[in-house]
């Protein structure tokens, strides 16, 4: 059990990196649309790249943060009844939701994206618009993201299982969000 905490604990780390790195978009991601605001009104000029480009980086910001807000239980979940519960029956919950709902359906989405993602990288395939973007790097953005989340899903399922063993300790505490 030990090295399957190890595996999870890289696994965190790694998320972790990539949480920082789609922190870093979000704050892109505003200076471009307000870059990209100042040169329309004061210059009347502006470009469909710019406008992509936000985007691209609001992908990023979703597909390769959701696996650090796993990380962080962060995450949105139906809590009528979780926050009344046991931390052991709390890491039941979680163990099943991962085995039954995340894991299968990261796995899924994520060897399902790969192939539009291979066919757009191959192809060189470009946006639509005038002035747009080369799409592979965006389109990769689902199949690492969702793999990403599968990774973290693994992790999570570690430390759940070492935690029901009594191995790993884990703070069950979770607050609801406010309404």
């Amino acid at each position: 059990m030990n090295w399957l905490l190890a595996i999870a604990r890289a696994i965190d780390r790694m998320n972790a990196t990539f949480g920082a790195v789609a922190a870093a978009a979000v704050f892109a991601a505003c200076m471009v649309s307000a870059g990209n605001a100042t040169v329309r009104y004061l210059a009347s000029s502006s470009s469909n790249a710019w406008l992509e480009i936000q985007w691209y980086l609001f992908g990023a910001c979703v597909m390769l943060g959701a696996s650090d807000v796993l990380r962080l239980n962060e995450h949105v979940r139906v809590d009528v009844l979780y926050g009344r519960l046991s931390g052991r029956a709390k890491a039941w919950v979680d163990l099943l939701g991962m085995l039954v709902f995340l894991l299968p359906v990261t796995v899924v989405i994520g060897v399902m994206a790969w192939p539009w993602f291979v066919d757009a990288y191959r192809t060189h395939e470009m946006s639509g618009n005038a002035g747009g973007l080369v799409r592979w790097p965006v389109k990769l953005l689902l199949p690492l993201g969702f793999g990403l989340l599968a990774l973290q899903g693994l992790s999570e399922t570690v430390k759940r299982v070492g935690f029901l063993a009594g191995v790993h300790r884990m703070d069950t505490h979770y607050e609801r969000p406010l309404q």
